[in-house]
């Protein structure tokens, strides 16, 4: 699919040259690294195993509600596969919709200028504040940072939002649930010493919170000025954005002010009403156990006298139709934002989001980051190995995306592209010699000699407590057995020799 370049509309995106930014780096930190300050924080990893048990627990019981659930995942799995080989012509629909419910429509290839278009528009409405339903899109292309940056304050629109807000430095942990990793009694802490007129001793229960939190936002979203949302999903035959949302907070956000913008990428659009009624069975049940999700809007276009009097479609590239091009790597777009992935992922219940970067978290991220941005840098090559490939994803997913065999995938990709730097990785040199080494028999056991010597020196008890070099990331969380003074070929001829008989004992008796 070759996706219109520049903008369809009169809007700020006109006739503007591409950008030459190219999408924002990955933080440097590849997610081993990123991960260490997560795996040392008790607190966090608790929160998000309790948080997460309680959500697979409430998408079991809800998905055994069905007698037609595997059905349901099929006809999304093959909704989603039609609509991504005919994305061109269901963009094009979706454009003359909502071109004719007087909306106007922007193409963005990349994060770069995404973050343009939105700045100009915001600014064209002379405001300086702008509210936001926080999605995952936003968080791609770091819509938020872009617009600091340009003097435009950033509000979030909901409980999460303003937990996250109010959190500083923190940064969202999950896609419908960005406070996940954070329990009651800090969720209190940070409501109490935040908004004006909170009470000091706001009690940490559930009703107590939520009246602290609505009490900030009721007047956070006054009339007028712009606001920003994510999207669900976007009907082609209508163009009409579908906002759902587990709390509720982003519909005020969305129809309050006088100019909406909506930034989605192009990998969300479904064909037809008869078509998202598929998805919306599949998304909350996936996504939070429930039979439907508490809020779930839809607008088209404008409608004068009700609900914003201009309405802006970003749609975002950035990176997507690479991804499509690859036969295999395109089934990560089937993805539906649900992150029930994420609640089943043995990493993800350890680290939490932060470390998988600005793009998606969790395994739904490590597959399709990675394809989004490229493997060469050190982050976007670690993404694929972040992963156990236990399988528990793809069991769970409403669309049936083969995470693991895409991990796998990539994971080669990651292999090729290494071949082709002029000075080999340490990992690769390291293989290089090793594979030299056991590529003859003479060779691998000099080897296997030296190496039982040195080991073996280096022992303690009966156990290697720090191993040298890179060798050593492996002892940093765990220790290793000393190998066997006998190695079992040694063991072997040894038996040949004496007929057969041998001494019974084995390798396991140089121990």
């Amino acid at each position: 699919m070759t996706p219109p370049s520049g903008d369809s509309s009169e809007g700020p995106g006109r006739g503007a040259a591409p950008s030459s930014a190219g999408p924002v780096p990955l933080p440097a930190p590849k997610f081993a690294t990123a991960a260490r300050a997560a795996l040392s924080d008790g607190r966090l990893r608790r929160n998000l195993a309790g948080a997460t048990a309680v959500l697979r627990a409430r998408r079991d019981a809800a998905t055994a509600e069905l007698d037609d659930w595997e059905e349901l995942r099929e006809a999304g799995r093959a909704i989603r596969d039609r609509t991504l080989l005919n994305l061109d012509s269901h963009l094009e629909e979706l454009e003359r919709a909502v071109t004719g419910a007087g909306g106007t429509v922007h193409w963005a290839a990349d994060a770069a200028e995404a973050r343009r278009i939105v700045t100009t528009l915001v600014r064209a409405t002379g405001e300086g504040e702008v509210h936001a339903v926080r999605s995952a899109v936003a968080r791609e292309i770091r819509l938020d940072e872009a617009l600091e940056r340009a003097g435009i304050t950033v509000r979030g629109a909901g409980l999460a939002e303003l937990v996250m807000d109010l959190d500083g430095d923190g940064r969202p942990s999950h896609p419908l649930f960005p406070a996940l990793h954070h329990d009651r009694a800090r969720i209190r802490d940070l409501l109490a010493g935040g908004p004006p007129g909170t009470p000091a001793d706001l009690p940490d229960d559930p009703a107590a919170l939520a009246g602290a939190a609505r009490a900030r936002l009721r007047d956070g979203v006054p009339p007028g000025g712009a606001a920003i949302c994510g999207a669900a999903f976007l009907v082609a035959e209508t163009g009409t954005v579908v906002l759902a949302e587990p709390g509720g907070g982003g519909r005020a956000c969305a129809v309050l002010p006088e100019t909406l913008i909506c930034v989605a990428g192009i990998e969300e659009v479904v064909p037809t009403w008869a078509d998202l009624e598929v998805f919306l069975q599949l998304l909350p049940r996936a996504a939070v156990g429930e039979r439907t999700l508490p809020a779930i809007s839809t607008w088209t276009g404008v409608t004068p006298g009700d609900g914003p009097a201009a309405f802006h479609l970003v749609l975002l590239d950035n990176g997507r139709t690479t991804v499509l091009a690859d036969e295999i790597g395109r089934a990560a777009l089937r993805c539906v934002r649900c992150a029930a992935c994420l609640d089943v992922c043995p990493v993800y219940g350890r680290t939490g989001g932060d470390p998988y970067g600005p793009g998606l978290p969790g395994p739904i991220g490590a597959v399709l980051t990675p394809q989004v941005r490229g493997v060469e840098s050190a982050a976007g090559a670690s993404l694929p190995y972040a992963s156990t490939l236990c399988g528990a994803c793809a069991d769970v997913c409403p669309v049936k995306i083969d995470i693991p065999d895409l991990l796998v995938h990539l994971r080669g990709r990651v292999v090729e592209s290494r071949r082709r730097r002029p000075v080999p990785p340490p990992e690769l040199a390291m293989m290089r010699a090793l594979a030299w080494t056991m590529g003859d028999r003479r060779r691998h056991e000099a080897a296997l000699r030296r190496g039982t010597r040195w080991a073996r020196l280096l022992s303690r008890g009966g156990r290697i407590r720090r191993l040298p070099g890179l060798l050593g990331r492996w002892t940093d969380a765990r220790d290793v057995p000393a190998p066997p003074a006998e190695t079992f070929r040694a063991w072997w001829r040894s038996r040949a020799r004496s007929g057969g008989t041998g001494t019974g004992a084995g390798p396991e008796a140089g121990r």
